[in-house]
């Protein structure tokens, strides 16, 4: 198997993190073509793992932790992924599933994932410290379904029934929210006026999926008016994108990432489709199975957008000591994007910044004899 007609480059770990030798040999040469067969190698893909509302939800928590102190609230999973919801658990965050369960008057963290308007208010009414970590490229969503809903369109909300980003979108305008699971679902959609109907997605959707729900729709509804800019954000769209130029190449893809997590859900599936001949989901190395090795060359990995680095490593060590000495970093597109923290939170920091620079003059101006 091989890359046909493509353009990419296999780059080196070492030049931003390291690359012990316990983890193989590593390729660092730029290639434009075919790539041969090697045995027992690895297809390491870039860009993989936490993406920039990840990050920054993650760090949100963090941060709250280091200022306030233990404990913080965070309502529903802060990311859909165990060990950095364990991780931040040890240091402190408390997870529930709804306000009523916070203390009146304690510190709640919003999820990644975003809420319903009506969260906001329960938060108000319990008298809590709401910081909002919904990424804001779910914040656009929102938006978006609140302007069309104010326009009086049916929207059409692609996406998983049941998700917590599509429970907070559908929050924002129930009347005119439709959710259409899939290209299946697309025979039962009904609208007021076929003139005034606009389709949005979660982000975290299958790219193609989407698309072929989207070209249903249209077919059924021509006037449908697409969203400004895409839904589907682009850290999902790099990950597949990376997923469908390995997948060819290998024999088996190993996604890290958690069962809840759509979008690493979604590689699992973007693999197989685009080539791979088995792929499998996990959270953490200790749950390959030696079975799902047997006979492969080629072994392709990527993480989802919520899962630490870390985790992969552990996985490129499992596998090195499997056999699979040859690790290529497959790269095909370089993120550079970030968010900033809540304001609400930065406001916080700044105040507490302000405090500790007056204690210190006060300290320096009255040193203690």
């Amino acid at each position: 198997m091989g890359f046909r007609g493509l353009s990419w480059a296999l780059q080196s770990r070492a030049s931003g993190y390291g690359w012990p030798e316990s983890r193989g040999r590593l390729t660092t040469a730029s290639y434009d073509g075919q790539v041969t067969d090697t045995p027992k190698r690895v297809l390491l893909a870039k860009p993989r793992g936490y993406c920039a509302g990840v990050d920054r939800a993650v760090q949100t928590v963090e941060e709250a932790l280091k200022l306030y102190g233990p404990p913080i609230y965070v309502r529903k999973e802060i990311v859909h992924n165990r060990h950095v919801v364990a991780t931040l658990q040890a240091k402190g965050a408390v997870f529930v599933e709804e306000n009523e369960e916070v203390p009146e008057g304690s510190i709640v963290v919003f999820s990644a994932h975003g809420v319903a308007p009506e969260v906001h208010e329960q938060a108000r009414a319990r008298s809590l410290k709401a910081i909002d970590a919904t990424c804001p490229l779910v914040t656009k969503v929102h938006q978006e379904a609140r302007r069309f809903a104010a326009a009086d369109y049916d929207i059409l909300l692609i996406g998983h029934e049941g998700h917590e980003e599509v429970i907070g979108t559908t929050g924002e305008a129930p009347a005119n929210i439709q959710l259409v699971d899939g290209p299946d679902a697309v025979d039962k959609v009904t609208v007021r006026d076929p003139s005034k109907v606009v389709w949005l997605s979660q982000t975290t959707l299958s790219v193609d999926e989407t698309l072929e729900t989207v070209d249903r729709l249209k077919r059924k509804l021509p006037l449908l008016v697409s969203p400004p800019s895409d839904d589907i954000c682009y850290a999902t769209s790099n990950r597949q994108d990376a997923v469908k130029t390995i997948a060819p190449s290998c024999d088996v893809v190993i996604v890290v990432g958690s069962q809840n997590s759509s979008n690493s859900q979604r590689l699992r599936e973007v693999a197989v489709d685009a080539g791979a001949r088995a792929a499998y989901l996990v959270d953490y190395a200790s749950e390959i199975r030696d079975e799902w090795l047997e006979g492969a060359s080629t072994v392709g990995l990527t993480s989802g957008a919520s899962v630490p680095d870390e985790l992969v490593m552990e996985v490129l060590d499992l596998l090195t000591e499997r056999g699979f000495g040859e690790v290529a970093e497959v790269s095909t597109a370089d993120e550079k994007l970030t968010f900033s923290l809540p304001q609400e939170l930065k406001r916080d920091m700044k105040a507490a910044k302000a405090t500790r620079a007056g204690e210190a003059a006060a300290l320096a101006a009255h040193p203690l004899s």
